[in-house]
C-alpha cells in the first residue's frame, strides 16, 4: 500500500488493525472466506488498509497469502471504516449462511 496516496495515517491503520486482530479476528476470517473469495482460508488477520480496500494476511493451504477486499466506495475518514467493516461482516455472514451477532455483541 502506498502511504503517500493513503488517506489514513499509520496511527489510524495501526489502531484499526489492533482492534480487528484483538476483538474481531473471527470476523476477518469470515470476510476473507466470502468477500475475499478464499473459502479455504483457515485464519486471517488484518494487515493494512487504504482508501480503496482492507488487507488481510490469510492462511490458505498452510501458506500465508495477502487478501485485499475492496470497500464498497472509496473511504477518506476513519469513521467510515467501522461502517464498512460492519457492512462487510454482515454481507459475509449472509453469504456463508451464518447468523450475525447482535449489535450489542460487537
Amino acid at each position: 500500500m502506498n502511504q503517500s496516496t493513503n488517506p489514513f495515517s499509520q496511527d489510524i491503520i495501526d489502531a484499526v488493525r489492533d482492534h480487528m486482530n484483538l476483538d474481531h479476528q473471527d470476523d476477518s476470517l469470515l470476510i476473507v472466506r466470502s468477500l475475499g473469495e478464499r473459502p479455504q482460508a483457515t485464519a486471517a488477520t488484518m494487515s493494512g488498509m487504504d482508501g480503496s480496500a482492507i488487507e488481510f494476511d490469510a492462511t490458505i493451504d498452510g501458506s500465508q497469502t495477502t487478501v485485499r477486499v475492496p470497500w464498497s466506495e472509496p473511504l477518506t475518514e476513519r469513521g467510515q471504516v467501522r461502517v464498512e467493516v460492519t457492512r462487510m461482516y454482515h454481507e459475509a455472514c449472509a453469504a456463508l449462511g451464518i447468523t450475525p451477532r447482535e449489535a450489542a455483541e460487537h
